[in-house]
């Protein structure tokens, strides 16, 4: 297998976390030297989860309201040029007892994923450049599940409800970026959206499912379209999946689907192994 980097992709409840993991065991399996980064991985490497990012004169603001953090903060800190970039949530899961409600509120205005688009995707696409030079030269093959098509789309249409042909532009530069790696991308697919969803909430905590509604509805393109509740975020799933199939389609790397409607584990597991050539 040449691939440096395979993507797993799909929508909320598919199975995506379930098939990165078969992934990472298949090539496990076959001493294939592999690193799986799922959603929510703080230490991801092409992509920022819990990361805030201030210029020089913001950073010195926080750094004057952030009371006995303040060490904390400048020893945790990564400059990149004229870029502060503070991981907060593995600093906060440390030192959780010592944010208050306000500093928290003050830092989070600054994530990443929270910045204007133009700027979210001027530092994302500036993290998958200095990853793929980085990886280039080691044995690794890197799993990465979601990062890849759910992320960008998931800003620019779901959050900032951006055209779809700006929403699909984003992605096809990250494709162009990552295009040395020879990438594989496997799409999880089901087959009634409705019932994999509200598996998904039934199976997960109240606090996903209303974080994630609230999300879906309460800006950009749901809020837009008055979409409201559960029935709302559907819809916008329904709109999410559909400009999905266009982007796999445009992609020119290698890709493969996986339908799993019938969530098995083991016949899921020999179709990977067919469609990794293994």
């Amino acid at each position: 297998m040449n691939t440096k980097l395979i993507l797993v992709e799909g929508l909320p409840g598919f199975g995506k976390s379930t098939t990165a993991k078969l992934i990472h065991e298949i090539l496990t399996e076959r001493n294939i030297p592999a690193e799986l980064f799922l959603e929510g991985n703080l230490d991801h490497p092409a992509d920022y989860d819990g990361v805030s990012c201030f210029d020089e004169k913001e950073f010195d603001g926080l750094l004057a309201n952030c009371g006995d953090l303040k060490e904390v903060f400048i020893n945790g800190v990564k400059k990149k040029g004229n870029n502060y970039f503070l991981p907060y949530r593995k600093i906060q899961n440390e030192y959780g007892s010592m944010f208050s409600d306000e500093l928290l509120n003050i830092i989070f205005t600054f994530d990443i994923y929270e910045l204007p688009l133009e700027r979210n995707m001027e530092l994302i696409t500036q993290k998958w450049a200095e990853f793929t030079e980085k990886v280039m030269s080691d044995n690794n093959t890197y799993i990465f599940e979601c990062c890849f098509i759910q992320n960008p789309i998931t800003v620019a249409m779901v959050k900032y409800g951006e055209q779809k042909e700006k929403v699909m532009d984003y992605v096809m530069k990250l494709a162009k970026i990552i295009d040395r790696l020879d990438p594989l991308l496997i799409y999880v697919e089901q087959d009634d959206l409705d019932f994999s969803f509200k598996k998904a909430i039934e199976e997960r905590p109240q606090e996903w499912s209303s974080g994630f509604i609230d999300y879906y509805t309460n800006q950009g393109y749901g809020k837009e379209r008055g979409y409201k509740g559960l029935d709302g975020t559907l819809k916008v799933l329904e709109a999410r999946r559909a400009i999905e199939k266009e982007v796999f389609d445009l992609l020119k790397m290698k890709k493969q689907k996986i339908n799993n409607s019938q969530y098995e584990m083991e016949r899921n597991k020999e179709l990977l192994m067919e469609k990794l050539n293994l």
